[in-house]
């Protein structure tokens, strides 16, 4: 027989918010940091994302701070600089922390190749761990992996899709 987890699940608010790239999923703990952004038409991604890295997840409708949903509101009308006033708390393991925090470090428009991050991170062998890292980044937009592109400066996959990274891109002044 299995043994069964006695571990009680992580408890965690989701709240939403409505962009002009759709619904944002906001998941926030206790202490109103953002544990996970993702988009209403791939909740099941983000929950499978929060499985990985928490376990259980008992995920309750509560409304997220009023200052990050402020914050995200602003960034989305333009004001880009607010992304950075948004507390946010990560699980993973230390190699994706390590490339999540590094995400965190790349300006406003600018991109970087996976290469160049891993590089960035003194690992330049690690390319494809980069881009696995990245593709398992929770916290969309604030930890910016839409910045993330191909060697050769094409436009290369996005959790949220394609079409919201072009978007994110051009928002944040990047021809794309």
């Amino acid at each position: 027989m299995a043994a069964r987890s006695t571990r009680t699940p992580e408890r965690f608010g989701l709240d939403r918010l409505a962009t002009p790239i759709g619904i944002a999923l906001l998941v926030t703990d206790a202490d109103g940091a953002l544990r996970a952004l993702d988009w209403d038409d791939y909740g099941h991604r983000m929950r499978e994302l929060l499985r990985l890295h928490y376990g259980a997840v008992d995920l309750r409708e509560r409304s997220a701070p009023v200052a990050m949903k402020a914050a995200l509101s602003d960034y989305f009308a333009g004001n880009l600089a607010q992304l950075s006033s948004i507390a946010w708390r990560i699980a993973g393991t230390p190699f994706q922390q390590e490339v999540w925090t590094a995400l965190a470090k790349i300006p406003v428009g600018t991109t970087m190749s996976y290469g160049a991050l891993a590089a960035k991170i003194d690992k330049p062998k690690a390319i494809r761990a980069v881009g696995h890292a990245n593709g398992s980044n929770p916290i969309s937009v604030v930890l910016p992996c839409h910045r993330l592109i191909g060697a050769d400066g094409s436009l290369v996959k996005y959790g949220g899709g394609l079409e919201r990274k072009r978007w994110l891109l051009r928002h944040e002044g990047v021809e794309v």
